[in-house]
């Protein structure tokens, strides 16, 4: 899985399990993308680093050097709302 992808399903995946407390499921994923982000593409210091209307912003270390990536809020925030809708969820 490419970088951009993992971070995405990362942030995603994060975004449910906040927004989701008791989803432990939710909590497991996220520490499954975060073993990814670490083994795979040898990230640390991982986290959203800023939101606005359009876009959130993730922050992150690769190899001592901090980079961002941003992805537009509608996708990343698309599972959380697939989940909301679905009553089985509820």
């Amino acid at each position: 899985m490419k970088l951009e992808e993992s971070l995405f399903n990362w942030l995603q995946i994060h975004l449910v399990a906040e927004a989701r407390p008791e989803d432990r499921a939710a909590k497991e994923t996220v520490r499954f993308f975060e073993d990814i982000l670490t083994e795979d593409h040898g990230v640390s210091e991982l986290a959203i680093s800023a939101q606005d209307t359009t876009m959130i912003h993730i922050r992150y270390t690769v190899n001592g050097k901090t980079k961002m990536q941003m992805f537009g809020r509608e996708q990343a925030e698309q599972l959380l709302s697939d989940i909301d809708a679905n009553p089985k969820y509820h």
